[in-house]
């Protein structure tokens, strides 16, 4: 028995053997409890996805490159709440991103002032709940613009209201897509000069101007086959028009709800501040030597910032920055309190109608998931590709 004993001390004091040990009982409790789950899943009378096809019979306020009617089915209701969620999370991060690095640059500036006013937006942004910010921005800013009739506009291009902002579009008829494949011809052809002449440069010298003459060429491309085609695009601008007993209501254009531009505006507010810090982190961590080279070879302030210093801190933005973006993702889902309809508004409002709370939480939970993979791939890609060789 005592031999045992010690053959068993040995056998667990080798590193390897331990961890497999410990490994399989890692396992077996994940199992147990996948099991566990499981076996409780099959309790669940709703856990099917068959009410998807029943009518929503409800409507949304706002939709995005969608089409849903309130006699149209439950999937289509989440589709376009998908479609609403998209709509904020791409814009989101486009514009808080350009907000971070204005304001995490303004941080460094020389300018007191500059500096005091950046450091201030964002130790006051960053350190305040988002969800607070959201509401501020919708109730005491938004819902106190003037009611559509006296809505502030200008010589009738745009309406800004309680009912949100107006703004001009294009209208597109059925030549457009001639006319893109004629653009994307044209910016090959574009390409194909400026390389030509660039190649002309390094082999006689001098400068053969290949990005202005790629430009011009492009620009009579379009041009001339924009006339061809019979103008594919036509403005439309918004206009305010009276229905029913006497309602006001804008038509035309490009509508920004409320809801909309409240929620972006908190989102890529909050966002943004947290950015900035990244950005000023990164750019902080390059040495200094970097600058004192730059500034040696008599470039200017600009011509540092973006051909010396944004390029390389780049590699040290981006891991953080990816998180922000993952952050301002699942941050979108604080619309619902301002009864912007994206998908979380419209699964608790399935939810309400018909029940099936499990398999319509499951459907939140995977649409989140995959948006933010889609997010981790597309930034990883993205940092392996300004990572220097061999690293």
């Amino acid at each position: 028995m005592g031999e045992d004993l010690t053959d068993l001390g040995l056998l667990w004091r080798r590193r390897r053997t331990r961890r497999i040990i410990i490994q399989i009982a890692i396992a077996v409790g994940v199992g147990l409890f996948v099991f566990y789950m499981a076996d409780k899943a099959r309790d669940l009378d709703d856990l099917g996805f068959d009410f998807l096809s029943g009518s929503g019979d409800f409507p949304l306020s706002t939709q995005w490159l969608t089409n849903y009617e309130s006699n149209d089915t439950l999937l289509g209701a989440y589709g376009a709440g998908i479609f609403n969620t998209v709509r904020l999370v791409v814009i989101g991060i486009v514009l808080a991103t350009a907000l971070g690095v204005f304001a995490g640059i303004a941080r460094l500036s020389t300018n007191w002032l500059v500096s005091r006013l950046a450091t201030l937006y964002v130790e006051t942004i960053r350190n305040t709940p988002l969800l607070i910010q959201i509401v501020i921005w919708y109730v005491v800013v938004f819902l106190q613009l003037p009611r559509v009739e006296d809505a502030i506009e200008y010589s009738g291009l745009f309406y800004l209201s309680v009912k949100g902002l107006a703004l001009p579009s294009l209208t597109i008829d059925g030549s457009f897509g001639i006319w893109v494949i004629l653009l994307v011809l044209g910016a090959v052809a574009a390409y194909v000069l400026q390389r030509w002449l660039h190649r002309k440069e390094e082999q006689e010298g001098g400068s053969k101007h290949a990005v202005a003459w790629a430009f011009l060429l492009f620009t009579v491309v379009a041009v001339v086959t924009y006339l061809l085609t019979g103008t594919p695009l036509e403005p439309d601008t918004p206009q305010v028009v009276i229905t029913g007993a006497n309602i006001y209501s804008v038509s035309g254009g490009i509508q920004v709800e409320p809801e909309f531009a409240a929620v972006l505006l908190g989102l890529v507010i909050y966002t943004g501040a947290f950015i900035a810090e990244i950005v000023r982190g990164g750019i902080q961590a390059l040495p200094k030597g970097q600058t004192e080279a730059a500034a040696a070879l008599g470039l200017s302030g600009y011509q540092r910032l973006t051909l010396i210093i944004l390029p390389q801190a780049l590699r040290i933005i981006i891991p953080p920055l990816t998180n922000q973006f993952l952050n301002l993702t699942k941050n979108s889902s604080l619309a619902v309190v301002i009864g912007y309809p994206e998908i979380i508004f419209v699964g608790n409002t399935m939810i309400n109608k018909i029940g099936h709370a499990a398999p319509v939480y499951l459907m939140i939970f995977g649409t989140y998931l995959l948006l933010s993979l889609a997010i981790s791939v597309g930034m990883n890609a993205f940092n392996r590709s300004v990572q220097l060789a061999g690293r």
